[in-house]
């Protein structure tokens, strides 16, 4: 390029993630994308009279980072629209947000929101609480989720608008709690949850502007974070509109791509399956691509709904021999893996325990031999049987590690109560998953878990030590890897694994202009350190989108 670039980026450690390549000193853009990255006097020979320049005064430079997995929408409405409280609330102190809620929102029919800890189930299911909650509610709907957006809590009211009462069978996939007397609690487990769910979104899936204002706040929030593009892996149609009308009003900054949902436990969306996938290319623009399809396998390993090859820890509910089950059997799988590529999409599939891990691979591996090229996605993937990490990087199926559970966490303490002692510490085998030549792709399932920052994640990833302090020790700490391959797992693997590489994932020439300015170089402190990393800017097509110094002012 010989003619002036619009933009200038100089003076700066500019670690492009193209292996092997040194750290360049400076970059160009026009048009929001990348023209040329090089050294200062290179790169500052197209600076023209018009040219903005931006000098960083010797501050690193990353591409913009990706979170594989998340569900922004929903952490955007959470937001703006919700209580909050944390998930070490008591019931008391449940019941008082809910009441202090309904005080200042006394026009809203719903009160949703959370997140409840899974420890306080059995608190949640005395009936005087539920007598509490209905209390409090002045007649309006209440669903609370948990922290892990897999059970709900819902008053009376909220309960008869999905119509559950004393008669109401459990739906497949989850159960009802209830009294002696057969009348529910409240508590609903996994899919029982989405029966109210779905009443919920009745009244707002209709409406893209209120999506797109959750989508808008989602990714506000992650371009404080750094992160410039991302899969959502729950969309439903209300979502897939919101982004799209974010997007033709000049509004997305991010490349956003959607897993339509196949079926659900969980969310509670009216379209699954071949009904949503009807809908996408009304949905498609320059920045959101519905290429994804998402499969519910099995649960969470808390609520004994992951599926193992081993049993679970003895338990009075479960047994001695328990191992939990997957809900769509290997024929299943492999018709939608089928449906999904005769589509052009790729599929990411929910599975937490070894045995849905190793259902994925037996399904990939039966339809690679009739031809079928879709991406897959292993979502979660926290215990992989040994013998089942060589089969990842043959079948070309990417192993999306999320959310961060590599390092002792609280989440991590309640495996270790349910689970065999030969399986509740092996909790990702990230080192043997490279090694074997897997592709690693990194997201957060946030609002799962409360923060999309991709940076505590990243030192837990190099450690395996918790990077807040809160927990001591390590967690399986042969599995830790490098710095370099952790932020790999968050630009060029993960745009790879999104779809997304000729876009973006590294700074090259002819690539989007998303990058991030750090307060440190990652490759020149202690990994230890990394989780302090501050977000100086974020820039998207070559424009800021978030800076310091915006919230410092």
């Amino acid at each position: 390029m010989t003619v002036p670039a619009e933009l200038v980026v100089r003076n700066a450690i500019v670690h492009t993630m193209v292996p092997g390549a040194a750290p360049a000193e400076a970059f160009a853009v026009s048009g929001g994308r990348l023209v040329a990255v090089g050294d200062d006097e290179t790169i500052g020979k197209l600076i023209g009279s018009e040219t903005q320049v931006v000098d960083l005064d010797g501050a690193p430079v990353v591409p913009g980072l990706v979170d594989a997995h998340n569900h922004h929408a929903l952490a955007g409405r959470a937001e703006l629209f919700e209580v909050r409280f944390p998930s070490t609330a008591t019931v008391a102190e449940i019941v008082e947000a809910v009441r202090a809620w309904v005080a200042v929102h006394p026009d809203q029919e719903w009160v949703t929101g959370g997140t409840w800890g899974v420890g306080l189930l059995d608190a949640l299911n005395d009936p005087a609480a539920l007598e509490a909650l209905d209390a409090v509610s002045a007649g309006k709907k209440v669903l609370l989720t948990d922290d892990s957006h897999h059970n709900k809590w819902a008053n009376t009211a909220a309960m008869a608008a999905s119509g559950i009462g004393i008669g109401t069978p459990d739906p497949e996939g989850g159960s009802v709690l209830r009294r002696a007397d057969g009348e529910p609690t409240g508590v609903l487990v996994e899919a029982a949850g989405a029966l109210v769910q779905k009443a919920f979104a009745q009244a707002t899936d209709a409406d893209p502007e209120f999506w797109a204002a959750c989508s808008a706040r989602g990714v506000e929030l992650m371009n404080s974070r750094g992160i410039t593009a991302f899969l959502d892996a729950g969309a439903t149609e209300g979502v897939l509109r919101g982004l799209a009308r974010l997007d033709e009003d000049h509004r997305l900054n991010g490349w956003a791509v959607s897993a339509m949902l196949v079926n659900d436990f969980v969310i509670g969306a009216e379209k699954l399956g071949a009904e949503l996938f009807a809908v996408r290319e009304q949905t498609r623009t320059r920045h959101h691509r519905p290429d994804f399809a998402k499969v519910f396998l099995d649960g969470i390993p808390p609520t004994y709904t992951a599926a193992f090859l081993d049993p679970y820890a003895p338990s009075a509910d479960h047994g001695q021999c328990f191992r939990g089950a997957t809900v769509m059997d290997h024929e299943t799988l492999e018709n939608w893996l089928h449906r999904a590529d005769s589509e052009g999409l790729g599929v990411k599939v929910h599975c937490t325990g070894s045995a849905a891990v190793r259902q994925v691979l037996d399904a990939v591996e039966a339809v690679r031999a009739s031809g079928v090229s879709a991406i897959v996605h292993v979502a979660h993937g926290q215990y992989v049987a040994d013998e089942d990490i060589p089969r990842f990087a043959p079948l070309d199926v990417v192993a999306e590690i999320s959310p961060p559970l590599w390092f002792p966490c609280d989440i991590v303490d309640v495996m270790r109560s349910i689970l065999p002692a030969s399986w509740s510490t092996r909790v990702h085998p990230n080192r043997s998953l490279l090694d074997a030549g897997a592709r690693l792709a990194c997201g957060s399932d946030w609002p799962v878990a409360p923060d999309p920052n991709p940076w505590p994640a990243i030192a837990g990833l190099a450690t395996r030590a918790n990077p807040y302090g809160t927990h001591p020790g390590t967690l399986w700490p042969e599995q830790a890897i490098t710095v370099r391959e952790a932020l790999d797992a968050y630009t060029a693997s993960g745009a790879a694994a999104l779809g997304l590489a000729d876009e973006i994932g590294t700074l090259l020439a002819g690539k989007s202009a998303d990058f991030v300015v750090l307060d440190r170089d990652p490759f020149a402190v202690k990994p230890v350190e990394l989780a302090e990393t501050e977000i100086v800017q974020t820039w998207f097509e070559g424009r800021p989108v978030f800076s310091q110094s915006s919230l410092d002012g």
